[in-house]
């Protein structure tokens, strides 16, 4: 019998404390910015954002969103076979995250790996999860979860923090005999690696008290991506998606895009052939979540009912580096 990765729960958690533009440009106003919050806004459609307490870690967003995922799939932490973790906002350097959500967890049957792509790092990890499962009998039930909290990576003095909120997105993926996994596309350009980064703290320059007093321990936008990384790049591995797997534009019931930037998805979105009111948003009361920002708008839109059982939906993600990488589901 065929064995197919279907989607059968989703879950997302947020973070208590709501930060506001208001907040950020009173901050920014005193460092002598007072219009640069404003000004983000504006071109983003982020309007707040929010922040995990200050002795949490990525892991810690993470639990709270796969404890819900799992309640909602019927299953406990001791069915899991595979945790796949997305985040470019480790807890360490090494071990992996999502060994220590693992532990955390008491998923005591689970094998686990990170997912690091940046902010295309759900969609890549729904397509490994996919194939795994179909690949192999004895992987069975898959816990895929996005967490980000690069606020605290950030500077906060740096008008860029106006991107981080925390939050995280998590989705159990169990075998079947349905069709739920359709196929999955993925695109990079390296050239871009340097654009914006933590460039400090790996090997190519390993953290010191130099480069900690210099900022470059924390996350910086170098030099900004231009437009058409994400206005061409998402249509382009849209319709590869499309043409690869025998599915259409008209086929399609939603959308979901990395979540920085409404006239970004506009954009995309007239030239994939889908209408915007196929791609659902989230940015503009949860803010930039990053990583996780498709697994919670995932969450967010079958909640509201835009997404449904036997809907064909695509997620299209874009990561740092830069990594795209877009994923098409039947829900079932």
């Amino acid at each position: 019998m065929t064995r197919t990765a279907q989607i059968v729960s989703t879950a997302r958690y947020l973070p208590g404390r709501k930060v506001t533009n208001d907040e950020l440009t009173a901050r920014f106003s005193v460092l002598g910015l007072p219009d640069v919050i404003n000004k983000f806004g504006a071109s983003t459609g982020i309007t707040q954002r929010f922040y995990a307490p200050d002795d949490w870690a990525t892991s810690d967003l993470a639990l709270p969103a796969s404890q819900e995922a799992l309640k909602r799939a019927g299953l406990k932490p001791e069915d899991v076979d595979l945790i796949v973790l997305g985040t470019d906002s480790p807890d360490y350097i090494t071990p992996d995250t999502s060994v220590v959500l693992q532990y955390k967890l008491g998923a005591k049957n689970a094998g686990t790996f990170d997912v690091g792509c940046a902010c295309a790092s759900f969609p890549t990890a729904i397509a490994l999860a996919a194939g795994l499962i179909s690949a192999n009998a004895g992987i069975r039930n898959v816990l895929v979860v996005a967490a980000y909290m690069m606020h605290k990576l950030s500077d906060p003095d740096d008008p860029v923090s106006f991107f981080y909120g925390d939050g995280a997105g998590a989705a159990v993926l169990t075998s079947g005999s349905m069709q739920g996994f359709v196929g999955a596309a993925l695109q990079a350009d390296g050239a871009y690696h340097s654009n914006w980064g933590i460039f400090s703290g790996g090997t190519f320059e390993p953290a010191s008290e130099a480069s900690v007093k210099a900022g470059r321990t924390k996350v910086r936008l170098v030099k900004p991506y231009p437009p058409e990384v994400n206005e061409e790049g998402w249509p382009r591995l849209f319709k590869r998606l499309a043409a690869e797997n025998d599915f259409t534009a008209d086929d399609v019931d939603q959308i979901l895009f990395t979540q920085v930037r409404k006239p970004t998805i506009a954009v995309a979105a007239e030239r994939c052939g889908v209408p915007v009111e196929k791609c659902h948003t989230i940015m503009e009361k949860y803010g930039y979540t990053g990583s996780a920002c498709i697994a919670m708008a995932l969450d967010d839109a079958i909640e509201l009912g835009k997404i449904k059982r036997g809907n064909l939906i695509v997620m299209i993600g874009s990561g740092v580096g830069y990594n795209q990488a877009a994923v098409a589901f039947r829900m079932t």
